[in-house]
């Protein structure tokens, strides 16, 4: 296989068996059959993925509106350059996946990357009801905007984009599991030191709604992780060719790459100025992220010394998981909906 084949939209001539479909290039009849599935995992994501719909602005930001002014320096500058990034990602991430949903042969999958785009868009919705209650309208526009004028936070968005953009511009079997690892990268390593930076605040009594706007978020992203993980690895088993030992070094270094960038990233917007939370930590639970998301791909870790979740950062698993929360901060109503259940996070 030397190129990669768009799925068409009408496709009578489509093959029905189960059996012959494929991640990608495959010959899909595009027919939407719950009953039969070729990737069984599809089927408890999809449900667990609808069962997590929530609404931010069922989330109470009243105190986050009295917390704001009263963080530190630090806490403010750090509050806004984190969630200006939040922003672009969910934003980029909104965008790129029809790009790959394009080439996705399996319709199952499709389905599932559809929900990802959705619940994208819900994030992209929450940060927006976040800087609408929080902030005034014209520092609202400078948070939205950092990307374009502050230099590490354009350099940590370029290196994603041009991912993107590669697969946009050539579109390569090659390109599209590049796209995927970036993908992988994004969900389950970018994001991270926000999310302590936020989860530092909630465990200090400061910015309880925002917090739990981020566990939301989190909870999604963390089914948006698994979803990659599996496509990722059904790839391996049907394309081993794009999976051989000089590209699975590639895929580790960009992991790791990516993991330099968050620790660098943490290390300009976090430092050591935030009360509870120091660049050390962010370091250490990065490079303990970086080599546990190799080891979900069957790849040899990147770091030495940083194979279980480091004892200082505990509170960042056990702060995010809606399931362990049993009442919001305002309201005496369940934090993960009544019909919702977290998947078993064995990322």
């Amino acid at each position: 296989m030397c190129q990669l084949n768009r799925r068409p939209l009408f496709n009578p001539q489509g093959d029905s068996d189960t059996a012959a479909r494929r991640i990608i290039n495959g010959n899909t009849t595009n027919l939407n059959d719950f009953n039969n599935m070729k990737y069984a995992w599809v089927s408890g994501w999809y449900r667990q993925a609808m069962n997590n719909f929530w609404i931010p602005e069922e989330i109470n930001l009243a105190a986050d509106v009295k917390d704001y002014p009263r963080l530190s320096p630090a806490e403010r500058r750090a509050f806004d350059k984190i969630l200006s990034f939040l922003v672009f990602l969910d934003s980029i991430q909104t965008a790129n996946l029809p790009s790959v949903g394009e080439y996705i042969t399996a319709n199952e999958v499709n389905l599932c990357l559809c929900i990802q785009a959705f619940q994208e868009a819900v994030h992209s919705q929450s940060y927006s009801y976040m800087l609408d209650t929080i902030c005034e309208p014209q520092q609202r526009q400078e948070v939205l905007y950092q990307w374009r004028n502050d230099e590490h936070l354009l350099r940590r968005n370029t290196f994603i984009g041009n991912l993107y953009n590669e697969f946009q511009q050539n579109r390569t079997p090659e390109n599209f599991a590049r796209t995927l690892v970036a993908n992988f990268i994004l969900e389950g390593v970018y994001f991270y030191s926000g999310f302590m930076f936020f989860y530092n605040l909630g465990r200090n009594q400061k910015m309880p709604g925002s917090a739990q706007e981020i566990r939301y978020i989190n909870r999604d992203e963390s089914t948006h992780l698994w979803l990659f993980r599996n496509i990722i690895r059904e790839l391996q088993r049907e394309e081993p060719r794009l999976f051989t030992p000089e590209k699975v070094d590639e895929y580790r270094a960009m992991i790791r790459e990516g993991a330099e960038q968050e620790i660098a990233w943490g290390c300009y917007v976090i430092g050591d100025d935030i009360p509870g939370l120091t660049s050390g930590m962010v370091r250490d639970y990065i490079r303990y992220l970086a080599n546990r998301r190799c080891l979900d791909l069957g790849f040899a870790p990147v770091y030495e010394g940083y194979e279980t979740e480091p004892p200082a950062c505990a509170w960042v698993s056990q702060f995010s998981n809606a399931n362990l929360i049993k009442t919001d901060f305002f309201e005496a109503r369940s934090t993960a909906y009544a019909k919702s259940t977290s998947l078993v996070d064995d990322l």
